[in-house]
């Protein structure tokens, strides 16, 4: 286990052992310990996923970051989508982004052949069909497209993220699907760029690589409404952040969003590398990462821990309560021994 702190904003780097890190620690083991069920993907062997892989980090809007377990670096996958579509919305206005894609839940898998029979548009950009429609409007180009997604991200995690280019030949290889689902928009008149330029483009912004601690940067960035903690640089306007939480809750779990809904309570999006990301509006940004997945495509450790952790924090967004400080609150779980 590695349990940290890190002042982003001040730039200091050091160890901190405090209660929040003590219990991500005891939960991090505890699902270590459990029997996983789920598989982990080949393509994600590509990128060294273990079964033994968990981590989990928090990102407070100060720009803290406490985590523990491992810090594999992994693609990013499908979480790409999320800050496409608030890249869209900075880039040409919500009612231009709203009128070429949709945004409600589809009931669906994430790589469904879907469009809306009256309007032609994806039901939501986070299934793939609304992705890449939301990457072909990132620029007239597929080189000034590939690169303001990479730069979104960039600034989302607060460092560069590299390309993992095993995983991006392989998501080519394999890309009949999202070839499939870019030339129906084609044939539907719903989008007019090139078919194969777009795939490859919305594939390499999946394929880039991250850890925990950095995607809870990226949660935390569209937590505070925009804002990189660590950077204080300005990713996304207040009103694409609000606009892409609001998918996130709906929609970022693919057709387990229901229940994620329930359960956890919190926007959230996953990637089928294992991660996913969730937010707390104006206090936290919340990462995880394990390779197994569900039948829905999402990590099954991860949605453990999402559930565990919003349980005990009191996080869900419909508690109707006051959400106590996170060291105070893990203080109590310990000492009333409800702790992991």
């Amino acid at each position: 286990m590695r349990p940290s702190g890190r002042r982003g904003a001040g730039g200091t780097v050091g160890t901190v052992k405090s209660a929040l890190a003590t219990y991500l620690d005891r939960l991090t083991l505890a699902l270590s310990s459990a029997g996983a069920d789920g598989k982990i993907p080949e393509l994600s062997r590509l990128s060294g996923a273990r079964d033994e892989h968990i981590g989990v980090a928090l990102c407070s809007l100060d720009g803290e970051i406490t985590s523990s377990g491992s810090d594999h670096r992994f693609p990013v996958q499908s979480i790409s989508k999320a800050f496409a579509y608030g890249a869209a919305i900075d880039l040409h206005g919500m009612e231009y982004v709203n009128s070429i894609v949709d945004e409600e839940p589809t009931g669906e898998e994430f790589s469904a052949v879907s469009l809306d029979s009256h309007t032609k548009k994806p039901k939501n950009p986070l299934v793939n069909i609304g992705a890449i429609r939301t990457h072909a409007m990132l620029g007239s180009a597929q080189a000034e497209r590939t690169e303001r997604l990479r730069d979104i991200l960039d600034a989302a995690a607060g460092r560069p993220l590299p390309l993992h280019r095993a995983t991006l030949d392989a998501e080519l290889t394999t890309a009949d699907r999202n070839l499939a689902l870019a030339y129906m928009l084609r044939a539907a008149g719903s989008m007019t760029e090139d078919a194969a330029q777009v795939v490859t483009g919305y594939l390499e912004g999946c394929s880039v690589l991250t850890s925990v601690e950095e995607l809870s940067v990226m949660a935390a960035t569209l937590a505070s409404g925009g804002t990189n903690p660590l950077t204080g640089e300005k990713v996304f306007s207040r009103v694409a952040a609000r606009k892409v939480l609001s998918v996130m809750l709906t929609c970022g779990m693919y057709d387990n969003a229901g229940d994620w809904v329930s359960d956890v309570g919190l926007p959230a999006k996953s990637g089928v590398a294992g991660g996913i990301i969730a937010c707390l509006p104006a206090r936290v940004g919340v990462a995880s990462y394990a390779p197994q997945l569900d039948a829905h495509g999402n990590s099954v450790r991860g949605t453990l821990f999402f559930e565990r952790f919003s349980t005990d924090y009191v996080l869900h967004m419909l508690d109707g309560v006051e959400q106590k400080d996170l060291e105070e609150r893990a203080q109590e779980l310990m000492d009333v021994g409800t702790h992991p």
